[in-house]
């Protein structure tokens, strides 16, 4: 039988899987530095530095703690949240919602990022597919993309007719009035790049095998549609800003000030406390004198290449 682990050695491995955890961000930023590295010649203007790397782990670590509490909140008063995330492409809506999950429960905080409407989706009332998705008692929804297609993509590529982008902004507002008489905590975020920005980021994807695949050809017909996607962006929050569930936008150029910026305006949304657990023992590992271990065949194990 082996020896129990001092406390001391405990500690340092509670120490060091808390290090690994902090590990994911430090990879997805590392990841964003070697972007940058490949746009070397290829753009005058970077993306400006931003903020200091310590102080955004420092804030970001701090915001997701309290994340974590909204979390419990909203299961222990069975509230239901629905968060939109809409922008232009490469606008950083990913990264956002990523750093917002990140430490919650998927069971609890899931994204719904769906995608083109299948035929029969085509013949339904537009918002039908949504209705699914929709939260339950005790559950986060964040939407990458949304109902809001059909206000900008849809509109500007031609998917839809004129009638129904109108159909569109007369019951927009509508639904959701109707989702918040729900009981629904409806929240809006329009995250906002500038043009440089977009071709910066575009030319990034272009030149980095890993990400290419986020590059789609809509992606790609969206540049040359800058201006109509502006218009379309214009008319959209014009006719969709209601008291009940107004838009919020998020200044998106430097990815490190939205995603803070974001995540602590959504913290302030939602009045949360925090919900006192009760102190959890581990129980006792109970053996048996009869019990053996069964051998595995080596041929099972993964092969320890690293």
């Amino acid at each position: 039988m082996k020896q129990s682990k001092r406390p001391s050695d405990l500690a340092r491995l509670i120490d060091a899987e808390i290090a690994d955890s902090f590990d994911e961000e430090l990879e997805m930023e590392v990841d964003d530095q070697r972007l940058g590295m490949l746009l070397e010649g290829l753009a005058e203007k970077a993306e400006p530095e931003g903020l200091d790397r310590h102080f955004y782990f420092k804030e970001l670590f701090r915001l997701q703690r309290e994340l974590v509490k909204l979390q419990d909140w909203v299961v222990d008063q069975k509230l239901k949240i629905v968060v939109v995330f809409e922008g232009r492409d490469a606008a950083g809506k990913g990264g956002v919602i990523k750093r917002i999950t990140q430490r919650l429960n998927p069971r609890v905080c899931r994204v719904v990022a769906l995608p083109a409407p299948t035929e029969r989706e085509r013949t339904q009332w537009y918002f039908q597919r949504y209705v699914p998705h929709l939260p339950a008692a005790g559950e986060i929804v964040l939407f990458d993309r949304s109902w809001y297609n059909r206000a900008g993509v849809e509109r500007v590529m031609g998917f839809c007719t004129a009638e129904e982008v109108e159909e569109f902004f007369s019951t927009a507002p509508d639904w959701e009035r109707m989702l918040v008489r729900s009981g629904i905590v409806l929240i809006k975020y329009w995250l906002s790049i500038t043009d440089e920005v977009q071709h910066l980021r575009f030319q990034m994807r272009i030149h980095d095998p890993i990400k290419q695949w986020k590059l789609s050809p809509m992606d790609l017909e969206s540049r040359s549609r800058w201006e109509e996607y502006t218009k379309a962006k214009e008319a959209m929050l014009e006719r969709t800003h209601i008291p009940e569930a107004p838009w919020w936008i998020v200044d998106a150029d430097d990815k490190k000030k939205a995603r803070l910026n974001c995540i602590h305006h959504l913290l302030s949304q939602i009045p949360y406390k925090e919900v006192k657990r009760s102190p959890v023992v581990l129980p006792r590992r109970i053996r048996h004198a009869d019990y053996i271990r069964g051998p595995v065949p080596p041929e099972m194990y993964v092969p320890d290449v690293y």
